[in-house]
C-alpha cells in the first residue's frame, strides 16, 4: 500500500481509500465489519463517512475502535447553523467512540463559512480544533466554484470534490491548484455514481495525480478484493490505456446527470437522480436491475412533471433535468416493453 501526504494536514493516507456511504447498505453487520477489518489489515487506513450515513459511523467505531490511533477518521456535518453543525460533531464522537475527528468537514454547504460572516461556523469548528476534538478542517461540494473557494482561502485543510476520469478540465484544473496551495484532494465518486464499470480504467486515471486521495465505495468484499489487487498492481499508463479513457469519455456529454442527489426531493415524487440518466444505466449496468415493475412505476411518475424548476434551482451542476426526464422514460419503456416481451 501506497501512502502520501494529504496537503498540509501532516496525515499520511493510503492511496486507495475507503468510502463508507455504502457500507450502511450491508444489513448483516458481521459482513459489514468483516470488509471493514479487511480493507485496515490490508493497509488502507483513511475511512470517509458522514453523520447522514445512518450506521456508517458505528460499523467504522466497531470494527476499528481497538485500533483507533492507526487510521484516520474524517466525517461531515450536512447542518446549517453552528449550533446543530456542534451537535453533530458530539454525536460523531460518541458514535465512532472517539475523542478526536481527524478531520471534520462540513458536508456541502451552500457558502463557504469564513471568519466574520456572521454565521460563526468557522469560528465554531476553530474553537473545536483548539479544544483537541477534530484535528483538521475540511469541506465537501459538489460545486467547482464554492470548492475552488474553499481552496483558495486558506482556511480549509481538505476538500473533497467529485473526480474521475470523466472530469472536466477545469476539474482537474481545481484538483493541480490544490496541489499547489498545499491543500488536501480527496476524490468522491471515482466511478462516477456508479457510470464507470472500467474500474482498472477509472482506478489507473486517478492513480495519475499524486495528491488526489480516491474515497472507494466499497459494500462488497469482491469489491475491495478488486481494489487491493489494483493497489498492488497499478494499471499502466500507455497509448492503448488513453485510448481507452478517450473512448469512454467520448460516451458521456458534459451535462450527464452526477446522482448527486441534490436535485431532491422532487414534488412529484420523481427518483430524479437516477431517472435522469436512466439511459446511461440501462446501457452501462445489468439491465435485470433497473427492468423491473418497482422502476416502471418509478419512472412512469416523470409524466406528473409539472417543470416546476425545482431541481434545476438546486443542481450544482446546472443541469436541467425537466428538460430531459421524458427522453430517458421513451429508452426505458422502449427496453422495459422489449425485456418483458422476452423473459414471460
Amino acid at each position: 500500500m501506497e501512502y502520501v501526504a494529504l496537503g498540509k494536514t501532516k496525515l499520511l493516507a493510503s492511496r486507495t481509500s475507503f468510502g463508507a456511504l455504502p457500507i450502511q447498505r450491508v444489513k448483516d453487520s458481521t459482513e459489514a465489519l468483516t470488509i471493514i477489518r479487511k480493507a485496515y489489515e490490508s493497509g488502507i487506513n483513511f475511512f470517509d463517512t458522514a453523520r447522514t450515513y445512518s450506521d456508517s459511523e458505528s460499523k467504522i467505531s466497531s470494527a476499528l475502535c481497538d485500533v483507533r490511533n492507526d487510521i484516520i477518521i474524517a466525517t461531515k456535518s450536512a447542518s446549517k447553523n453552528k449550533n446543530d453543525i456542534l451537535e453533530d460533531l458530539h454525536t460523531s464522537l460518541k458514535t465512532l467512540r472517539t475523542d478526536y475527528i481527524d478531520i471534520y468537514q462540513l458536508h456541502n454547504p451552500h457558502f463557504v463559512p469564513k471568519p466574520n460572516d456572521g454565521s460563526e461556523i468557522y469560528e465554531t469548528l476553530k474553537q473545536a480544533q483548539q479544544q483537541g476534538k477534530i484535528r483538521c478542517i475540511g469541506i465537501t461540494s459538489h460545486s467547482r466554484i464554492l470548492a475552488l473557494d474553499a481552496a483558495l482561502s486558506g482556511l480549509y485543510d481538505t476538500v473533497q470534490y467529485p473526480f474521475s476520469l470523466l472530469s472536466s478540465p477545469e476539474e482537474i484544473d481545481l484538483a493541480k491548484m490544490c496541489n499547489q496551495l498545499n491543500v488536501g484532494f480527496i476524490a468522491m465518486k471515482p466511478l462516477c455514481g456508479g457510470l464507470l464499470t472500467n474500474i482498472p480504467l477509472a482506478f489507473g486515471f486517478i492513480r495519475q495525480y499524486e495528491n488526489i486521495i480516491p474515497i472507494w465505495g466499497i459494500q462488497k468484499q469482491t469489491e475491495l478484493e478488486q481494489l487491493l489487487s489494483l493497489e498492488a498492481q497499478p494499471p499502466i499508463i500507455n497509448a492503448d490505456f488513453n485510448a481507452a479513457v478517450e473512448a469512454e469519455q467520448q460516451e458521456f456529454s458534459i451535462n450527464f446527470c452526477r446522482s448527486c442527489g441534490y436535485c431532491q426531493p422532487c414534488p412529484a415524487n420523481i427518483p430524479i437522480e437516477n431517472a435522469n440518466r436512466m439511459s446511461l444505466l440501462l446501457k452501462r449496468s445489468p439491465k435485470e436491475i433497473w427492468l423491473t415493475p418497482e422502476w416502471n412505476e418509478k419512472m412512469n411518475r416523470i409524466e406528473n412533471c409539472t417543470k416546476c424548476g425545482e431541481c434545476a434551482n438546486r443542481c450544482p451542476y446546472h443541469l436541467k433535468p425537466f428538460e430531459t426526464l421524458k427522453t430517458h422514460l421513451a429508452d426505458f419503456r422502449a427496453q422495459y416493453e422489449e425485456f418483458n416481451a422476452t423473459h414471460k
